[in-house]
């Protein structure tokens, strides 16, 4: 088969190909970054970090554009692509990110930090830092982070169970008010229909998971993936004989984790004792 030949010159990287367009639309129609954004209503460095690649925008900015352009439903299906192209991940986790898209199911196990799927910017922020990301691709794996949210929201979310070691609850932020931001969005999608978040109080004791982040997939076909990780890097595991053994040993930390109901009221007792901020 021939090679596909590139007609228009520009990008085949969906995220490049989008700022490409949002420069393209804005200047045909003459418009300056400043004046696009008192017509809509966002801050003008907003578009201009979006045209530069910077930022990805959310939906709401990406749809107010395409009935700005008159292009309905264009720009918001070139968004979804590049947000779901896995190559804005870093490399070790772009093979993992393509099974999670597709998964009917998932289960995870924390040892110290929420679910990248459970986290809030500002807490993704501070951990991703704390690897050794500045910058740019600080910003970049942030927004990158942020959107694989959107798998556990609308009707088609798959269902998801949690379970987080206490540690991950006892582990502050540097900011009280950043960490009582992340305490009170995993209280908000513990009660979420379709999430089953537990805690294993450190009153648990020892257990076969205890220094171990685990995730499992179940796909579309039946099998399940599991992917192992720590912070330099992570394991995918789709032998069936080794994934039935870690699904038994996440099974008996599951009997000794905390039901749903008294983990939320665990988190909730655990938030109380963040200070607040003093009222003025």
């Amino acid at each position: 088969m021939p090679e596909r030949r590139v007609v228009t010159g520009r990008s085949q990287d969906p995220r490049e190909r989008f700022a490409q367009e949002l420069r393209r639309l804005r200047t045909e129609r003459g418009e300056s970054l400043r004046q696009l954004g008192e017509q809509l209503g966002w801050d003008a460095s907003l578009f201009s970090k979006m045209e530069n690649g910077e930022s990805m925008g959310g939906p709401e900015v990406v749809e107010a554009l395409d009935a700005h352009y008159g292009l309905p439903g264009l720009l918001i299906a070139m968004w979804e692509v590049a947000m779901g192209d896995v190559r804005q991940f870093r490399k070790q986790y772009q093979r993992y990110m393509g099974f999670e898209a597709k998964a009917v199911s998932l289960w995870h196990h924390s040892v110290s930090a929420p679910p990248g799927l459970l986290q809030t910017p500002a807490y993704a922020r501070e951990a991703l830092a704390a690897g050794g990301l500045l910058g740019e691709e600080l910003d970049q794996q942030v927004e990158a982070r942020m959107s694989r949210k959107m798998l556990l929201e609308g009707p088609t979310a798959p269902p998801f169970r949690v379970i987080l070691s206490e540690a991950v609850l006892r582990t502050q932020l540097s900011d009280p008010k950043d960490w009582r931001g992340q305490l009170e969005y995993l209280a908000e999608a513990a009660e979420r229909p379709k999430i089953k978040l537990q805690v294993v109080p450190f009153s648990a004791g020892p257990h076969g998971l205890m220094n171990t982040t685990v995730k499992f997939l179940r796909m579309p076909d039946g099998t399940t993936v599991a992917y192992m990780e720590n912070d330099p890097h992570g394991e995918l595991i789709q032998e069936n004989s080794t994934v039935e053994i870690l699904q038994r040993t996440y099974d008996g930390v599951r009997d000794l984790a905390l039901s749903p109901a008294e983990s939320l009221k665990f988190i909730m007792r655990v938030l109380e004792e963040v200070p607040c901020e003093p009222s003025t």
